[in-house]
């Protein structure tokens, strides 16, 4: 009799794999915002500033590439034709 353990799992069935931990852009232009709010509000000393600001330009550099920010939409009124004169 073989003594070893044995993992068995029901036919048709396939092992899960753990979950992968995801990040969206959502989640690192939300990072963008806490990091300008922190900024704003003095949370770095004067010596954290340079890393703080490097790391903050390439990110905000990556999500202007995958995500460029949205133009807001013309409203009815800018379309309109003036009249010519």
């Amino acid at each position: 009799m073989d003594n070893q353990a044995q993992t068995t799992t029901p036919e048709g069935v396939a092992p899960q794999a753990p979950a992968q931990p995801e990040f969206s852009i959502a989640d690192l232009q939300n990072l963008r915002a806490i990091v300008d709010l922190s900024a704003k509000r003095g949370t770095f000393t004067g010596a954290e500033l340079s890393s703080v600001g490097q790391v903050f330009d390439r990110l905000n550099a990556f999500l202007n590439a995958v995500a460029p920010p949205q133009q807001p939409a013309q409203t009815p009124a800018d379309t309109t034709d003036a009249p010519a004169a």
